[in-house]
């Protein structure tokens, strides 16, 4: 069974960068699409990017596009999400999930194997 652990959460100022990891474990990650999805308190919980198997394909949510890039070592069996420029509004607990086919969507229902999340502050 593919676990998922998420780390490189943290408290940041407005403007700061984050690299986000998922690291796989129990299955190789190359035959997943890994998307990246995060949920603020008393928010829905918001598809944020996504990258197919092979790392050809990336999708952005419009609230992050141009300051996020997901990218893919399968070697390492890693997703990291790299967050640059980042806003108070980005605050939220950012969770990976594996999606059991290559190819990428953002709706979290597609999505069958979760990470415990990790907690990303922006604040000054």
């Amino acid at each position: 069974q593919l676990h998922l652990v998420e780390s490189g959460g943290g408290l940041v100022q407005p403007g700061g960068s984050l690299r986000l990891s998922c690291a796989a474990s129990g299955f190789p990650v190359d035959y997943y699409a890994i998307g990246w999805f995060r949920q603020a308190p008393g928010k829905e919980r918001e598809g944020i990017s996504c990258i197919s198997s092979s790392g050809g394909s990336t999708n952005y949510a419009d609230s992050v596009k141009g300051r996020f890039t997901i990218s893919r070592d399968n070697a390492k069996n890693t997703v990291y999400l790299q967050m640059n420029s980042l806003k108070p509004e980005d605050t939220a607990v950012y969770y990976c999930a594996a999606r059991n086919i290559p190819l990428c969507t953002m709706r979290f229902t597609e999505f069958r194997s979760w990470g415990q999340g990790t907690q990303v502050t922006v604040s000054s």
